[in-house]
């Protein structure tokens, strides 16, 4: 057994949603760096269009923008994608919204937006690709399907992001909730769950050098994460390496998760 063939993703054909900055620019540019197709996603065409661009010095990478929280543009997405190919061996739902406010000024709109593109759209989206998933699904390598959650979604967050803590809790059960209903179908469903990234959605903490010092200071291993970091937890669920495991959600935290 060969660790180049246990890890091996070559020629795989993948989706990743919010794949035009942060960590789904970081995936999306680890899996064509290891021979995968990727198709990345978003809802601001010219960002999405230039993060495709960049991409392709790597490999085969399509821009297909789209706001997935809209039932017709995702539907539009799906047709999109058809167009190209008519299988699907990787899905990475990682397109993200956050919303933070004091308790008792939280708005009702500040969940209607979170909890729709953070749970409503993979969910809807990962529906709408079954039957790619399954045409690329076989025995021996199911097809898969890569949540990525939070590890707000696992510990009780220092902020005041309620909507976003419930929405990647949620994540983490709707992962259990699928692998259980699709394993039978041969395609796999697992959850990252990062700490904090280098992101626009962390550039609030990440870019103020106090906030930053403080960030790095409550994680154990000392500092923020790496592409590496999550490109190898990607590669590792995507590749015979993982191919045993469905439902399970792996914090990819620095050991932050460790504080309870």
């Amino acid at each position: 057994m060969e660790i180049s063939q246990l890890f091996d993703v070559s020629g795989k054909i993948a989706v990743v949603t919010g794949g035009s900055r942060g960590i789904g620019y970081m995936i999306a540019e680890g899996l064509l760096r290891n021979g995968c197709s990727v198709y990345i996603t978003s809802r601001k065409v010219q960002e999405c269009e230039r993060a495709a661009a960049d991409l392709s010095k790597y490999g085969s990478c399509t821009a297909i923008p789209s706001d997935l929280s809209d039932d017709s543009a995702r539907v539009r997405f799906v047709e999109e994608f058809r167009k190209h190919e008519n299988h699907l061996d990787l899905l990475v739902n990682n397109a993200g919204a956050a919303w933070g406010a004091p308790i008792g000024d939280f708005p009702s709109s500040g969940f209607d937006k979170v909890l729709n593109v953070n749970v409503k759209a993979p969910f809807m989206l990962t529906q709408d690709l079954l039957p790619e998933l399954r045409s690329a699904a076989t025995d021996d390598n199911p097809a898969r399907v890569i949540m990525i959650g939070s590890i707000d979604g696992v510990r009780v967050p220092f902020g005041d992001n309620y909507s976003y803590s419930a929405s990647k809790a949620g994540i983490h059960m709707l992962t259990r909730h699928l692998a259980h209903h699709l394993v039978r179908e041969r395609v796999s469903v697992n959850c990252i769950a990062p700490g904090p990234f280098e992101s626009k959605m962390m550039s609030y903490m990440l870019d103020n050098p106090e906030r930053r010092a403080g960030v790095v200071a409550s994680t154990p291993l000392g500092r923020i994460g790496s592409a590496e970091d999550i490109v190898g937890a990607t590669i590792f669920l995507a590749s015979r390496a993982g191919s045993w495991l469905t439902g399970v959600t792996i914090p990819v935290d620095g050991g932050i998760s460790t504080h309870g």
